[in-house]
């Protein structure tokens, strides 16, 4: 079974890329409950999706957060190339009507997600065999700008220690420390006081139910004072 010229026209306007082959994404859209054997069917182009979909968003995030660690790096990569987000932007590009299923199968809500997942880094594939890196990479750019844009801000902006570590490294070449300045309460209900230095200079401290969190409200207060964070508005009052 085929994917008829009409699908795979709609479904090059869709992804915003036109083919020279057009086999190759006629052979994207093969799943393999209705190919005749596996290596007929798209689960080759996904293997090799997978890694060019990885390539470009880990040169993009690259580039995008130069001041960024390896770790905050992979978590970020790790959250837009999830299966959850390909099935998503899959499914916002609606390429699961595309799909060749095999008998007992219909394109539709009750998919499993790892079908519009595998669809994706399947035609990612395709057009890369197709027109080179640059287009995937314009492809995957666009369709997944959100995706990167949620990621990096959840990920990056949240996460204040990492955001001081990567000022001192850049600043002044050495690594953020954490005091414990106090700690009060119970010890099923404590609370405890933490300020951070960096070189010569101590911050103000602050409190939090853990020392974890009282470590963030620290590096939070020493990029207010240092200009990176502005302040927090002032709460209202009756």
């Amino acid at each position: 079974m085929k994917c008829d010229t009409d699908a795979l026209d709609a479904c090059q306007r869709r992804i915003g890329y036109q083919f020279r082959n057009r086999e190759l994404l006629r052979a994207a859209m093969i799943h393999a409950s209705s190919a005749d054997h596996r290596k007929d069917s798209n689960e080759r182009l996904e293997f090799l999706g997978d890694t060019v979909l990885a390539l470009v968003i880990c040169h993009a995030l690259y580039e995008r957060l130069p001041s960024a660690l390896e770790g905050e790096l992979t978590k970020i990569k790790s959250a837009v190339v999830s299966r959850r987000v390909c099935a998503r932007v899959a499914e916002n590009l609606r390429l699961p009507e595309t799909l060749v299923l095999g008998q007992g199968m219909e394109a539709g809500e009750q998919l499993p997600s790892s079908l519009a997942a595998g669809a994706l880094e399947a035609v990612i594939a395709a057009v890369f065999l197709d027109g080179g890196l640059e287009p995937v990479r314009e492809l995957i750019l666009t369709h997944m700008a959100e995706e990167i844009r949620e990621a990096t801000e959840s990920e990056h902006q949240g996460n204040f220690k990492s955001q001081l570590q990567q000022y001192a490294q850049r600043h002044a070449n050495t690594t953020p420390q954490y005091e414990l300045l106090d700690e009060k309460g119970p010890d099923h209900s404590k609370c405890f006081e933490i300020a951070v230095t960096i070189g010569r200079r101590r911050f103000h401290g602050a409190w939090g139910p853990s020392k974890k969190d009282a470590e963030q409200k620290a590096a939070q207060i020493a990029l207010i004072e240092l200009g990176e964070l502005e302040p927090e508005p002032a709460q209202e009052t009756d």
